[in-house]
Order: C-alpha cells, then structure tokens, then sequence
C-alpha cells in the first residue's frame, strides 16, 4: 500500500519537473528577441544563448547521468534541481549589469540543471511502473512539458517585450529607463521560478520516493549487464538517431516559423506571426493531450510512425503552399510533432537491462544537442534557398523516425544478439 502511496507522489512530483522545463524552454526564444532589443545586439550574436543553451545538455548528460547512475534517480534529480536555481539566480547580477555574457553564463548554468532532470526524469518515468504502459505515463507528463512551453512565451511577451513599445521615438534618458524596468521585470520572472524550484527541490529531499516500481526492483536484481551494452540493443541505437533527427525538425520548425509564415502570407506581420506561432504552441500541447490516452489502445511505436509519415507530407505540402493554408500547414506540423520525444525516449529504453537504462537515458539527452546544429544548417538552406526548401529538406528526417516507429523499435527477444 505504502509503495503504491509513494510510487503516486513520486509520479506527481516528476510530473511537476516537465512544466518546469517548459516554462524554460518557452521563455527562451523570448529572451533572445528581448536581448536583441534592450542589449543592442545582432541576431547573429543572440543566437549564442541557443547555442549555450542546448550545448549544455551535451555536456552535462553523461556527468548527470553518471550520478543517477551511481547513487539514485532521486539524486539526479536533486543535483539537477540545484543547478536549475543557480542558474536561475545568475539572472539577477546579469540584470544589474545588463551583461549578455554573463546571462550566457547563467543560462548554461540553469541549462545544465534541466538536463539533469531530463536525464533522471525521462527514464525514472518510464520506471515508475509497467513496462506496457511506459509511452502513457511519459506522454502523460510531458503533456504538463507542452503547458510549460505555452505558458512561457505568454509570460515573457508580457513582461518583456511589451517594454520595446515605450522605446519607439524615446529619447535616450527613456530608452535607459526601459532597459532598467525590462531588466527588472527579467529579473522578477526568474527569481520567482528559482523559489519554486527550490520549494520542489525540498519537496524531493523530504519526500521518500522509489527508484522504481516493483517490477524494476525485480528488474534490478536479476541484471548483471554493464551500462556500456546499451549499444547492443538495435532498438535503442536506432531510436538515438532517432531522437537526434526529431529534436533537429522540431527546433528548426519553431525557430523559422515567423519567417516561413511571413515570406508565405504577403500581409502577414511579423507580430501577427507570433501570434499563430503561439496557436502552433497549443497545438503541440493539445497533440499530447489528444494523443496520448489513445496509447491504451494503439501502440505507441504505430502512433509514432504514423504522425511522423503525415509531418514527411506536410513538409512537401509547405514547399508548394502559400496564403493562410501554409500558416495552418505549419500548425498541423507542430500537432503531429507532439509525442514524438517522449514516445522516442519510452521505446529506445524499452526492455532495456537495469544497469544500461540510465547511460541510455543519459545519451538520448545528449541527442537534444541535434536542436543546437539543425538551425544553423536550416538557416544556411533559408538563406539561399528560402524558408519553403529549409522545411523541405526536414522531409526526410522525419521519414527516418516514421521508419523507427514503424519497424526500427522491433525488439528482438533475445536482446543479447540485438545489435
């Protein structure tokens, strides 16, 4: 009874850690267009906070992996806790100073934290009971991931970016007195999410939560395999390309999004443009939603597959498309894209030893570094090709994941040949 009562709390609490990380990653691309218009600086040079941003989760991975590894998912979780309010608290010199290196700084710092709970937290999910229903529960909680990425956007253009219309025709003693209210209001947001992370952080150490449900005790006792044989198992190397491709689609998707939509849509501004980039956001949101109490029923490697082919057709569909159809295009392209990460990271851990789960964890976190390179490799197709070639060329990365969901995620049953 009482493992039942903690398995729940534990499931309550991890679930908490997905919105926590979305609110992040919603704010991100926020603070990039505000760091472009209260620090003065170039695109160019604002792209370096994604860079510092997904870079950390590459780096930090395997360290965070090595811990849940060596003493627990619980002090994973923990140490990525603590970086994630550091990090957080690092906002306040950086707005005193107004210094976009130091908000670098302090961005990698909060980065590295949430790649240690996703490292901990994707795969302590799919622990946290049966195996059947492992794509449920991780879609599940990444549903409150999709609220976290609505709601930030929302709460930094609010805060943030609404100052930028006090600085149209100001004088220069306006424009100082902007920068200070906006990077107070920066600073406010921050300070705020590190007293909720720290209220959590207490709730984990105070809490008593498994490491697993029974079935992964048992799990446990029978595994005498080393974290390094990962690599024998098919299904998990496929499924690590896999993951590396679709965060590469689903970074680029948004990061180009505004372009597509106004290159496409000859009335379309660019502020009328965010506004349907947030519908997108829903969308994403609500395909979790829809979606995932459909994995009762359908196997969660079919639903994949399927939502993936449907992405390859409407990425051909953009190359041709224009008007608001293309906006709607895009929007159905962020619906179908939704369950793709968690039901990815479900099927590569499926089946695997109890001694290889958490390095697995670890490297398909590492794989979220694809978000890092794709836009840089998009954004050279956009500029002498135009936006309608970079979705284009998407295509086919999401074919490869349609082919790991329909056929790549087979499990061989005698996993010690499965390479």
């Amino acid at each position: 009874m009482n493992e039942n009562k903690n398995i729940k709390i534990a499931i309550i609490l991890v679930s908490s850690l997905f919105f926590l990380w979305g609110v992040s990653y919603g704010l991100i691309d926020v603070m990039n267009k505000n760091f472009q218009n209260h620090l003065h600086i170039t695109q160019h040079e604002s792209s370096f906070l994604q860079l510092a941003y997904f870079g950390a989760y590459f780096i930090i991975a395997l360290p965070a992996g090595y811990i849940a590894n060596r003493y627990s998912y619980k002090m994973g979780i923990i140490f990525g806790l603590c970086l994630y309010a550091i990090g957080a608290l690092l906002i306040i010199p950086a707005t005193n100073l107004a210094s976009f290196y130091l908000f670098l700084f302090a961005f990698f710092i909060l980065a590295c934290g949430i790649g240690s709970l996703e490292t901990s937290a994707n795969p302590y999910m799919v622990k946290l009971g049966d195996e059947k229903n492992a794509s449920f529960r991780i879609n599940a909680a990444q549903s409150f991931n999709g609220l976290g990425q609505f709601l930030g956007p929302i709460i930094g253009g609010a805060l943030f970016l609404s100052i930028t219309k006090q600085e149209e025709g100001a004088t220069k003693e306006q424009i100082e007195a902007a920068l200070i209210t906006n990077m107070g209001n920066v600073q406010l947001v921050y300070v705020a999410i590190a007293v909720i992370v720290i209220l959590i952080l207490i709730a984990f150490a105070m809490n008593k939560i498994p490491e697993g449900s029974e079935v992964s005790k048992d799990y446990e006792s029978k595994d005498n395999s080393k974290a390094i044989e990962v690599f024998k198992h098919r299904h998990f190397n496929l499924g690590l390309l896999a993951q590396f491709l679709y965060i590469a689609n689903q970074v680029a998707a948004g990061a180009f999004f505004i372009n597509y939509a106004v290159e496409h849509n000859e009335n379309l501004t660019d502020s009328k443009a965010a506004y349907y980039f947030s519908i997108a956001l829903v969308a994403f949101m609500l395909g979790r939603i829809v979606s995932t109490p459909l994995m009762k029923k359908i196997k969660g490697e079919s639903i994949l597959g399927l939502y993936s082919l449907i992405n390859v057709f409407i990425c051909i569909m953009l190359y041709f498309a224009s008007g608001f159809f293309s906006v709607m295009l895009l929007i159905a392209l962020f619906f179908f894209m939704s369950i793709s990460f968690p039901t990815i990271f479900a099927i590569a851990t499926k089946n695997l030893p109890f001694n290889q789960v958490k390095l697995g964890g670890s490297l398909l976190v590492m794989s979220i570094v694809g978000g890092a390179i794709a836009p840089i490799i998009i954004g050279f197709i956009n500029d002498h090709f135009g936006t309608s070639m970079g979705y284009l060329a998407m295509a086919p990365l999401f074919l490869y994941v349609a082919y790991y969901g329909f056929f790549g995620s087979y499990i061989k049953v005698d996993n010690a040949k499965d390479f």
